[in-house]
């Protein structure tokens, strides 16, 4: 049975200005159980972002969106150098734990991982020292971004990231970020199942609700029903199941409107490509998330 109920938003605030909804720790931890390790990654998944980073020429990655680790652990794991932040610390505890427990590899012992605020990212850092000139890459994956919410209306908070991210990247860098197809969501009401990113077994349920102000939609909140039953009692043969329920609530990106918003930070007159589940655009009528790479333009 469902025995735990986490709040849409929690009462911690990791970082001056952005709510961190795992500040708690609870639900932190059950989303791990969700999103599992970089091996959960989906084998498509992997072979498209490091196939597109390679190409592209990438080395230096900025991770803004470090959660657990999982894709920081991936790009590292695939010959990156990788920089991580989160504003949760409860979040970035696990990313820790992995970098200790991996501390005798070269790439894991030089993983540089801060608490940090996309808000002003690019002046306020921790002890990270980032490269000259700026990264090759910075990438907001997992739907991260829709995480910061819109406070005044304008989503003026939401530009201010877009621009701390344009400011650390080199020119002729590229930012990768994602969000959900919440056309799909609010069109239809309800949020797919299916993930193209994750290869969890952990997922039992997602029910969706819709906040509207003045008629607008303003934040979609998920209720996921997860099994966060631990591996040993899985091995032992136990079948009760250990279900925990909680809620994260989400800014609802509509994709014309988000490409507005990075073309009106990275200008209209460079790269913006779009992908739907890692095909280009248009290819699947109704993809789950929109990948966007767009480039800094060159000095």
């Amino acid at each position: 049975m469902v025995d735990r109920t986490y709040r849409t938003r929690t009462l911690g605030v990791a970082a001056s200005g952005v709510p961190d909804q795992y500040a708690d720790g609870k639900a932190a931890k059950v989303w791990e159980f969700y999103i599992g390790g970089s091996r959960n990654r989906t084998e498509q998944y992997r072979e498209f972002m490091c196939d597109l980073l390679r190409k592209r020429g990438v080395q230096n990655i900025c991770d803004v969106a470090c959660g657990n680790g999982v894709d920081s652990i991936l790009f590292l794991e695939n010959g990156f150098k990788v920089m991580s932040f989160d504003a949760s610390d409860k979040m970035l505890k696990y990313a820790l734990k992995t970098r200790w427990e991996r501390r005798k590899e070269a790439a894991f012992d030089n993983w540089v991982i801060e608490e940090a605020n996309w808000l002003d990212l690019a002046e306020n850092h921790g002890n990270a020292e980032f490269p000259e000139g700026g990264f090759d890459a910075v990438i907001c994956l997992g739907n991260s971004f829709a995480h910061l919410p819109d406070l005044t209306g304008d989503q003026e908070n939401h530009r201010i990231a877009i621009r701390n991210f344009h400011e650390v990247l080199k020119p002729g860098g590229f930012l990768f970020i994602d969000h959900r197809n919440y056309d799909s969501i609010l069109d239809c009401g309800k949020a797919p199942h299916r993930n193209v990113y994750y290869n969890s077994d952990r997922i039992i349920d997602i029910k969706t609700s819709v906040l509207h102000v003045n008629g607008e939609p303003t934040m979609i909140t998920l209720d996921y029903i997860v099994d966060g039953t631990d591996e040993k009692k899985i091995q032992s043969g136990c079948t009760e199941k250990d279900l925990s329920k909680f809620r994260l609530s989400y800014y609802p990106h509509r994709l014309a409107k988000f490409d507005e918003l990075l073309e009106g930070v990275f200008g209209k007159d460079t790269e913006h490509v779009v992908w739907g589940d890692f095909k280009p655009k248009g290819e699947i009528e109704t993809p789950a998330y929109f990948i966007h790479m767009i480039q800094k333009k060159s000095a």
